[in-house]
């Protein structure tokens, strides 16, 4: 089998120490600026969907400067977005380089986007159950978890799914600008070296990652549907 490995992919068998480290940076990326922007997003969903103007707690203002600050750094090019956030970058993780650099732009490109995801989730939440359980007397704290959250779990399953998969493509791109990964490990090899066989096995493995994210998102949200 090695043997067979080293004739089909010579470079990246010759450099299977880097690949690896590049597949490990990658899935440190993906899990810590993942988690973060879930949360951050979760919040800022949950936020905007009930502080607009037909909302549980309907504040202008808060829905307002929320829907327009998601709205901006949307609009902003990642690849922009990651120059732009060096020196908040160096501040806050001390380094704009590596996993460590990476992780503050990649939140800020996420969450964004994850919170429009969050946002249609608990758009999908029947208007009658919130009205229930006002009727019932729930406080609004208990109608965001046990309504609008506990209702949505199938479409926040499939929101958080797409950022996932969105963001391993993000990943990628700060590997450009020496953000570590399979990015970096493509183009440094792949591109630069003209090295064609590490950037298929680069291709192959990311389409690998998206697939098991993909399968597993679609069975849990399948579980969670009504």
């Amino acid at each position: 089998m090695e043997e067979f490995l080293n004739d089909l992919i010579p470079n990246v068998m010759a450099r299977q120490d880097i690949f690896f480290k590049s597949i490990r940076e990658t899935c440190l990326m993906v899990g810590w600026s993942g988690s973060i922007s879930f949360l951050l997003g979760i919040l800022f969903g949950v936020t905007i969907t009930v502080t607009r103007p037909d909302g549980i707690c309907s504040n202008k203002i808060v829905y307002h400067i929320l829907d327009k600050l998601v709205n901006f750094f949307r609009s902003v090019p990642f690849i922009i977005l990651l120059a732009c956030l060096v020196p908040l970058t160096r501040l806050i993780m001390g380094t704009s380089i590596g996993v460590k650099g990476a992780i503050v732009p990649l939140v800020f490109g996420c969450t964004p986007f994850f919170t429009r995801q969050m946002e249609s989730a608990l758009a999908e939440v029947d208007p009658g159950l919130i009205e229930a359980a006002q009727s019932m007397g729930l406080g609004n704290l208990d109608i965001i978890w046990r309504v609008y959250l506990r209702e949505s779990i199938a479409g926040i399953v499939r929101g958080t799914t797409i950022t996932l998969i969105s963001l391993i493509g993000l990943t990628a791109m700060a590997g450009a600008i020496g953000a570590g990964g399979l990015g970096n490990f493509a183009i440094m090899y792949g591109h630069q070296r003209n090295m064609l066989d590490v950037t298929y096995t680069t291709v192959l493995v990311l389409v690998v990652m998206v697939s098991l994210i993909q399968v597993t998102g679609n069975y849990i949200a399948k579980r969670n549907t009504h």
